[in-house]
C-alpha cells in the first residue's frame, strides 16, 4: 500500500510491502508494532528499536518522540485521489474581468453593479450563430462593473463583467 505522510511542511512517499518500507524510493526493513493497551508503538529496524507515543485524532495523528510532538497526516492512494477531486470542485472566488468566449450580440445583462454572484451564476446572455449562450461566473464575488450594454456586438475576448472577491 502507498501512502503520503506529511510531517509539518514535509511530505514523504511511503510504500509498505510486508516488512519492506520504501521511503521516497529508498528501501528499509522495518516493522511497526503497537504495545497493547497503551498509545505506544515500537519501530523495529535493522539499526535500532524506537518507541513512540501515537494518538489518532480523526484524519491526523500526533506522534511524540524524544520529548518532541509532531502533527502527522497520512493519506492512502484512494483518500489522496478523493481529496484531489474535491479540491477541483471546491467553489472558488472570482476576481477580474469575465470575457466573451465567442463573438456575438449581447441579448441580456443578468446582473447589476454590487450584486453578489456565486460560481455558475448567470452574468450575460450572448446570441451567437442564432443561439443563446449564458456566460456564467467562474466563482464567487461581487459585480464591480458591467462593461457592455444590451444590443452591443462583441468580439471574442471582449470584456463583459468585472468581478471582485467577496469580503
Amino acid at each position: 500500500m502507498k501512502y503520503t505522510v506529511t510531517v509539518g511542511d514535509r511530505a514523504f512517499e511511503v510504500e509498505i510491502v510486508g516488512s519492506t518500507v520504501r521511503l521516497n524510493g529508498t528501501e528499509h526493513q522495518a516493522d511497526l508494532r503497537d504495545v497493547p493497551g497503551t498509545p505506544l508503538a515500537c519501530l523495529h529496524t535493522s539499526r535500532a528499536v524506537r518507541s513512540f507515543v501515537m494518538k489518532r485524532e480523526r484524519d491526523a495523528w500526533t506522534v511524540e518522540f524524544c520529548g518532541d510532538r509532531f502533527a502527522v497526516a497520512v493519506l492512502d492512494e484512494r483518500s489522496r485521489a478523493v481529496r484531489a477531486a474535491g479540491e477541483r470542485h471546491r467553489p472558488r472566488e472570482a476576481h477580474g474581468v469575465v470575457r466573451a468566449p465567442m463573438p456575438g450580440r449581447v441579448l441580456r445583462i443578468e446582473v447589476a453593479v454590487g450584486d453578489p454572484v456565486t460560481q455558475g451564476s448567470g452574468l450575460v446572455v450572448l446570441e451567437a450563430m442564432k443561439m443563446e449562450n449564458e456566460i456564467r461566473s467562474p466563482g464567487a464575488g461581487t459585480v464591480r462593473a458591467v462593461l457592455v450594454e444590451p444590443g452591443a456586438a462583441v468580439e471574442k475576448g471582449a470584456s463583459l463583467v468585472e468581478i471582485t472577491p467577496q469580503g
